[in-house]
Formats: structure tokens, C-alpha cells, sequence
């Protein structure tokens, strides 16, 4: 989120905002035609905002007639109040607030949302498209039938000879070979050290269902790793790194390898990061290595898109580290435009963000188009 967008809504009160939010969502149902689609372009737009919530301003529903279209939903035997609505999506935006949503709860939300803003639609929506940043705080129970629930879809999914998505069928790709998610490559310049080499050989992540993420199988995300490992090579100079810090899961598993293949193996560190209404803040389990004075470090991340995350995590590492170097590889970036074979590195949404932070340089090892990408195992 901007800076100004950002003080626009603190200056709001919740109610207001929350009608704003839902009108923008109706609009994006209607240009888009998919309830999904309008809540991942609103997430993208407005970080803070978690899944459950951003699915409801997606059907274009306020807390009370969310309420009442799951019960609905439920054939008018449930009395479900907007204060429960309150309660879950408080539960998905922050630790400690609000109740987890039950599994039938959620299921029950599927339906309703599913309907979009005129009620009579029949999209699907699955519950962990509803809880997508917060799966890992639900109690073991609801995470192990949730486990099940997606097991017996995909089996059902996998025994026809396609699925149907906004009343089309869609026929499943039969993968071509091990690099089959890998589209074109392309030369794009990046920000770099001085005398640097600013060509970076970029791969493309074209997506065979717009408005939805692609789910990267491991082998595009080990080549994509080995992409930026190049790229670092032949920077121009040899790059001594102190210490690799990955950005949550993902990031740690990509700074992991570079550290061990480009870095001598290096200390690693630990960026966690929680979504907070603002932003997002660390998390006490971040890890934060001794260096020697004025250290050179790499900070890896998986994906860039709208949100500054990477320059409030630069300032961060600045303070810790005085006189830091940094350097950022990221696997995907996201693009303003359908086309991913940009011609500039100002194409990319993050571009400004990337330059803001001041890196000594930039690698990138793909591009990729809304709504994004999802790490093998959902790595977060």
C-alpha cells in the first residue's frame, strides 16, 4: 500500500472503509467476473487485508449481510450474526484477536462468497482459498481435515477429464517436460554495482488460469534458485557475503542454497514476518547473525509485488547492521502489464520499491502476472 493510500485509511473509520472496500470489490467482480479474482487483486492492492476478509468485499457483502447470506446458505437454520463475521476475519488479520473460523463454518462461507455480489452465482471457492495466510493457526484438528478435504478434491478433480471454472471447462495440462511451467527467457537490465553487469537472463511464469496463483512445482524452483545463483556469478565481481537472510519460508530455503552453492556458506539469517493492519511487523522468531562491522549481506525473497515489504525490511537490517551492503535476489516479480518479456525494470510493479531501498543490486530470476506465485508446499 502508498504511503498516501495508507493514511487515507487510517483517517477512516472501519465502517466507512469497510463500504469502500466493498464497492471496489463489486467493481472488480464485475470486471473480472470472478469472486476469486476480485479478492486476490484486492489483497494485491491492499496487503494488509487478509483472504477471509478481502473474499467478503469481494462478494460485495457488509459483515451483517454476510452474516445473512450464510444463513442462507445453511437454509435459514443457523442464526449467524455480523459479530461473528467480526470475529473471524480479526482472528485472520491479527494473533491473538477474534475466534478461528470451524471447518463447517468455512464451508459454509465457501457457498455463500462462491454467490458474488447479485447471490446467484456458483463459483468454486475452497477453504483454504479463505484462510490461505492463516492455515497455520488453526487448531491441529481443523488443519489435519482440512489436509483431507483438499486430498478427496483433488482426487475427485484428477478422475475427470477436466474442471469447470465460471461455467467453463478448463482441461487440465498434461505436463510436457520437467520445465513445463517455464515459458520464454529474456535480457532485462537491473539496478547493479558500479562497472556491474546489468543483464540479467529473466525466465517468464506465463499462468494457464488468469486470477488464480501458479503453483510451482519444485523443479521450476530449483531452476529458478540456479537462475539467480548465475546471475550472482557473473555480477562482475566476486560478491564476499557475509550473511544471506531469506524473507519467511521460502525465502530461507532459496538463501539456504545460495548460501551453500555461491556464498561459501555463510551465517544465515531469518526475516519472519507478520501481517499487521498497517503492514506487517518481525517476528521474535527472526534470526539475526553476528557479522563483522559494515557487513555484506543478501536478502532473499520469493515474490515482489505492490507491498514495500522489502524496504521496510532493508531499514531494518540497516539499523541492526550499520554500514550495510545489501543485495536483493527475489524469484518472481510481478509486472504492470500481461506482458512478462518487459522491455524495462521500471515495468515491474515493485520497480519503485526496488529502487527506494537502494540495493547495491538486483537479481531476478522470473516474471510473473497477477495474482502471483505459490512455493512447492506452500512454503509462506
Amino acid at each position: 500500500m502508498s504511503p498516501s493510500r495508507s493514511s487515507q485509511a487510517s483517517a477512516q473509520s472501519p465502517q466507512k472503509r469497510g463500504r469502500e472496500l466493498a464497492s471496489q470489490g463489486k467493481k472488480l467482480w464485475a470486471e473480472k467476473g470472478s469472486v476469486k479474482g476480485a479478492a486476490l487483486e484486492l489483497m494485491a492492492q491492499y496487503p494488509e487485508v487478509p483472504s477471509l476478509q478481502a473474499y467478503r468485499y469481494a462478494a460485495g457483502l457488509s459483515q451483517d449481510q454476510a452474516a445473512a447470506r450464510y444463513n442462507e446458505v445453511a437454509g435459514s437454520q443457523t442464526s449467524l450474526g455480523g459479530t461473528s463475521i467480526n470475529a473471524w476475519e480479526s482472528w485472520a488479520r491479527q494473533r491473538g484477536s477474534g475466534s478461528p473460523p470451524s471447518i463447517s463454518s468455512l464451508l459454509i462461507l465457501c457457498s455463500a462468497y462462491g454467490r458474488g455480489p447479485m447471490g446467484v452465482a456458483d463459483e468454486d471457492i475452497t477453504p483454504a482459498d479463505l484462510i490461505a495466510e492463516s492455515y497455520e493457526r488453526l487448531p491441529i484438528e481443523d488443519q489435519l481435515a482440512l489436509k483431507s478435504y483438499k486430498k478427496t478434491a483433488e482426487s475427485i478433480s484428477s478422475s475427470s477429464t477436466g474442471s469447470f471454472e465460471n461455467g467453463r471447462k478448463v482441461s487440465s495440462p498434461a505436463p510436457s517436460s520437467k520445465y513445463d511451467q517455464i515459458g520464454s527467457e529474456f535480457i532485462l537490465s537491473a539496478p547493479t554495482i558500479e562497472y556491474g553487469n546489468s543483464e540479467l537472463d529473466v525466465l517468464t511464469l506465463p499462468n494457464p488460469n488468469p486470477g488464480r496463483l501458479l503453483d510451482l512445482t519444485w523443479a521450476t524452483f530449483g531452476y529458478g534458485v540456479e537462475r539467480l545463483s548465475r546471475q550472482i556469478k557473473n555480477l562482475g565481481n566476486r560478491l564476499d557475503v557475509d550473511a544471506c537472510f531469506g524473507i519467511n519460508e521460502a525465502g530461507l530455503v532459496m538463501a539456504t542454497f545460495l548460501s551453500s552453492s555461491r556464498f561459501s556458506r555463510c551465517p544465515i539469517g531469518y526475516l519472519r514476518c507478520n501481517k499487521v493492519r498497517d503492514g506487517i511487523e518481525l517476528d521474535a522468531a527472526s534470526h539475526f547473525p553476528d557479522t563483522k562491522e559494515a557487513p555484506t549481506i543478501v536478502i532473499c525473497d520469493f515474490e515482489v509485488k505492490h507491498a514495500d515489504v522489502i524496504g521496510y525490511l532493508a531499514r531494518e537490517l540497516r539499523t541492526r547492521y550499520p554500514k550495510a551492503e545489501l543485495y536483493f535476489a527475489v524469484f518472481g516479480a510481478m509486472t504492470k502489464g500481461a506482458t512478462l518479456e518487459v522491455e524495462s525494470f521500471d515495468d515491474l510493479t515493485g520497480a519503485q520499491i526496488m529502487r527506494a531501498a537502494d540495493f547495491e543490486a538486483v537479481f531476478i530470476a522470473a516474471t510473473m502476472s497477477p495474482p502471483g506465485i505459490e512455493p512447492p508446499l506452500e512454503l509462506r
